[in-house]
């Protein structure tokens, strides 16, 4: 299964990722935390690229094919080994980040974006979305907060104006809007626990849903098996 993160900077996605991979490794399951851009060393060498305060004459155009460059090494070095492997992968952002950034952040072909994605990642999908919520001048205020106390990084897409990053949340609120099934919209503003509680149940959700496909496809597969037997 594949949960990823997603939400502006501030939202507190780092602090909520842990807190899903310790309870789900305290079920016993095996689960293989990572983060885009980046997972790999190569793809963390784009990242470094990407985030560079120097680079801030980078062109959308550029931006969007080195994510997508450190998303491609990212799936197929990483992320697919790790489900064929029956592993649970939760990302700190994945594709969805692309649409919002550069598609209604930057106002690139969503089409266009789409189609770059789908080669980038072979049409690999998240089972569900956890999109954390919050006002952008609070995740920004929040932001810089921490890198005060000596926290997190401040990086060249941070640097981009309050309007920039209000349409990346408007196009994160209306990608949810299209697809309630496999997103989950948290209000981050609520406190940490009740915040984890909500990740849960959903997550529970769609574990409890992906052990009844498996268990229905096995026993259609024994089924099968049994006819053929009989033949």
């Amino acid at each position: 299964m594949f949960i990823t993160f997603e939400g502006c900077d501030g939202s507190g996605k780092s602090t909520h990722i842990a807190l899903l991979c310790d309870a789900l490794r305290a079920r016993g399951l095996s689960v293989v935390r990572t983060r885009e851009p980046g997972g790999t060393p190569i793809a963390e060498q784009i990242r470094t690229v990407l985030h560079d305060m120097r680079n801030a004459g980078m062109l959308p155009a550029t931006e969007i094919l080195l994510y997508s460059a450190s998303r491609a090494q990212h799936v197929g070095e990483i992320i697919r080994p790790a489900l064929e492997r029956g592993e649970l992968v939760i990302s700190d952002r994945f594709a969805e980040s692309t649409m919002a950034y550069q598609g209604y952040g930057r106002g690139l072909d969503l089409e266009a974006l789409r189609q770059i994605t789908r080669f980038a990642t072979s049409n690999l999908q998240p089972d569900l979305v956890v999109y954390l919520d919050l006002d952008v001048e609070v995740g920004l205020a929040r932001k810089r907060r921490d890198l005060e106390a000596g926290r997190g990084e401040w990086n060249r897409m941070d640097e981009q104006t309050l309007a920039f990053h209000s349409r990346v949340r408007q196009g994160y609120l209306a990608m949810a809007a299209d697809a309630p099934e496999r997103w989950l919209t948290v209000d981050a503003n609520q406190s940490i626990e009740a915040i984890h509680r909500t990740i849960i149940a959903r997550v529970n959700e769609v574990l409890a849903g992906d052990i009844s496909a498996r268990m229905d496809e096995a026993d259609g597969t024994q089924t099968k098996g049994d006819v053929r037997g009989h033949g």
